[in-house]
């Protein structure tokens, strides 16, 4: 079983480095219409895994340990979200499309920032992932392994292009592509990171865990609402980040249902 959750915690972090090893095989910076779209199946994905693989299993959860059943994933969500706000008002750091770096000033780099802003998104999608296999390690918790796997493969399918997304910028921005493929790749070391530390800390309070799934569905709903729904907003091809986030929504639903 152990071999397993570790494989679950590592796929994730897969999927950034493939995505970031496409600075390989491209050769200029992707289309605005296609990181659009990417950027919108990002989103989707998150959202539908923020319900369906973490919210609904808060609420199963919490009904199974006797309290109130709204309680953890009211709470969670609401911590999770003001985290992200804190950690985005505190990290200095610069998205993609920005000219103005955010967070607490520093002397860092355009490279360094970007990397910093991509890091933010990817911590939570660790804590998810691991709150689903500590939900899994859980006696009694209504997690399947086939569950647990589905997130884990949603998060790496979203990973991919925002792999991609952040590599190929630094490439045009004057960095060799092995620099570029080295600050991608650390931008998504921090998911097996976080998500082993949330599975180690549900062990230990396993009452938490309801709250823990919640916590990390609010912090990736702030990363979609604050940052990549706004980016793919922005500008021309619009429409078609919206039919990136039905696409993503309705893949990562039905893989969960599915599997779960």
């Amino acid at each position: 079983m152990y071999w397993k959750i570790a494989l679950g915690l590592l796929i994730p972090f897969a999927g950034t480095v493939l995505g970031a090893a496409m600075v390989f095989l491209l050769r200029r910076e992707i289309p605005a219409a296609l990181r659009k779209l990417l950027l919108g199946f990002a989103s989707g994905v998150m959202v539908a895994a923020s319900v369906w693989s973490l919210i609904l299993p808060s609420v199963e959860l919490a009904a199974g340990q006797g309290v109130i059943e709204w309680l953890p994933a009211a709470v969670g969500f609401a911590a999770g979200m003001l985290a992200l706000l804190l950690l985005d008002t505190l990290v200095p750091h610069q998205h993609i499309d920005s000219e103005t770096p955010e967070g607490r000033k520093c002397g860092l780099s355009k490279s360094k920032l970007l990397m910093l802003s991509v890091t933010l998104h990817n911590i939570p999608e660790g804590m998810a992932v691991g709150a689903v296999f500590a939900g899994l390690l859980a006696a009694g918790a209504e997690i399947t392994l086939a569950a647990a796997f589905s997130l884990s493969f949603g998060i790496a399918l979203q990973n991919f292009p925002e792999g991609a997304i952040v590599s190929m910028p630094l490439t045009a921005d004057g960095g060799g592509k092995a620099k570029s493929f080295g600050y991608g790749v650390l931008s998504g070391a921090v998911e097996p990171v976080a998500a082993l530390i949330t599975v180690l800390f549900s062990q230990i309070i396993l009452p938490a865990l309801p709250y823990l799934l919640s916590f990390a569905a609010g912090a990736m709903v702030y990363v979609v609402v604050e940052e990549l729904i706004p980016e793919s907003q922005d500008g021309a091809h619009s429409n078609i980040a919206t039919v990136g986030v039905m696409a993503g929504f309705v893949i990562m639903m039905i893989m969960d249902m599915a599997l779960g």
